[in-house]
């Protein structure tokens, strides 16, 4: 199925080629940047990285192919692949060393991917959240190109990923609320509450998403980056129940808030969108903040005891089934 890149930008969310969020405009000054600079220089983490290996399960092409379907494995960070309907979907792939626009600096990984981009034979479809380094690797879009049938991506980021030698006819560019169906699977582009940019005069000509991802009997819903906002509740009313959310739970801090959710604010996410099972992603692949590594996982497991949400939190390379997942697993506790 060729499926056309979207012409033009007529999202509402757009006014004079800048995108917006629908409750909250994010904005740095001067003031921002400098509490912010206060912060890193001040705090001091016990452990930033982990000091231990972290228990990663290699996974082989073959082990994905002969998966069932609606199955799942996160490969690091917001990374993750998925087989459903017989097809390999890859979300937000970051195989790089580094989250960065170079690679000799920036956040570097923990660890390495479960499955190296030359073990990956074919990937049906590549859906990408946003813009940002963290999510959207052009080394990885380019290494990947000539191995994916489709590209389902915001408004505006097919610009980058013809930039990388992709053809326009394997990309398709949505608008929240917009949707698009790929060999029997349903691609929603949902809001989130965010920003884009990759360079310093860049910022907000792309747009920011989340994902609903369905077929006749399954639904998975996919955060990509976002502050807590009551878009989660209207996604929930409009697309829920979900069988699994792959929620963002990493990288926040009180200074920003606003466009990464706390890890409490991440639980309630998941309620609002009327999960069944949570996945909580965005976290120990690379140190973007200034907590432990660990805490995010902490704190979620806390909140989700007292709130009684069902954590899926697998090992990264772990297959795992998406409508029944097994017991979570405090796995982070033995790499502190």
């Amino acid at each position: 199925m060729a499926i056309s890149l979207l012409s033009g930008c007529n999202s509402e969310q757009q006014s004079a080629q800048v995108f917006k969020n629908t409750e909250f405009e994010y904005k740095t000054d001067l003031r921002n940047i400098w509490k912010i600079l206060k912060e890193y220089i001040s705090v001091e983490r016990a452990a930033p990285v982990p000091i231990d290996a972290l228990p990663i399960k290699p996974l082989s092409f073959a082990e994905i192919q002969a998966a069932k379907n609606n199955s799942a494995a996160k490969l690091g960070h917001s990374t993750i692949l998925m087989k459903i309907n017989e097809q390999l979907i890859l979300l937000d792939p970051v195989f790089s060393e580094r989250a960065s626009p170079v690679q000799w600096a920036g956040p570097k990984r923990f660890h390495k991917s479960p499955i190296s981009i030359d073990e990956l034979e074919h990937i049906d479809v590549v859906v990408i959240s946003h813009d940002h380094y963290d999510h959207l690797d052009k080394n990885s879009i380019k290494q990947l190109n000539n191995k994916v049938g489709h590209f389902i991506v915001p408004l505006n980021v097919g610009t980058y990923l013809q930039k990388w030698g992709v053809e326009p006819s394997k990309i398709s560019e949505l608008n929240w609320w917009q949707s698009t169906q790929v060999n029997g699977v349903e691609y929603i582009a949902t809001p989130t509450q965010h920003f884009s940019g990759r360079g310093l005069t860049d910022r907000d000509e792309t747009l920011w998403a989340s994902w609903v991802i369905r077929t006749d009997d399954l639904n998975v819903y996919f955060s990509g980056d976002s502050g807590y906002f009551s878009g989660f509740a209207e996604i929930g009313e409009k697309y829920g129940p979900f069988d699994l959310t792959f929620v963002e739970a990493g990288a926040y801090n009180k200074l920003w808030a606003d466009i990464h959710m706390l890890p409490e604010e991440s639980v309630q996410a998941h309620i609002d969108l009327k999960g069944m099972v949570m996945t909580p992603i965005h976290n120990a692949t690379f140190d973007l903040a200034l907590h432990d590594w660990y805490e995010p996982l902490d704190r979620v497991e806390i909140s989700a005891k007292q709130n009684g949400v069902t954590l899926a939190t697998p090992v990264f390379g772990e297959l795992f089934e998406m409508k029944s997942p097994k017991q979570s697993v405090s796995w982070w506790r033995q790499s502190n």
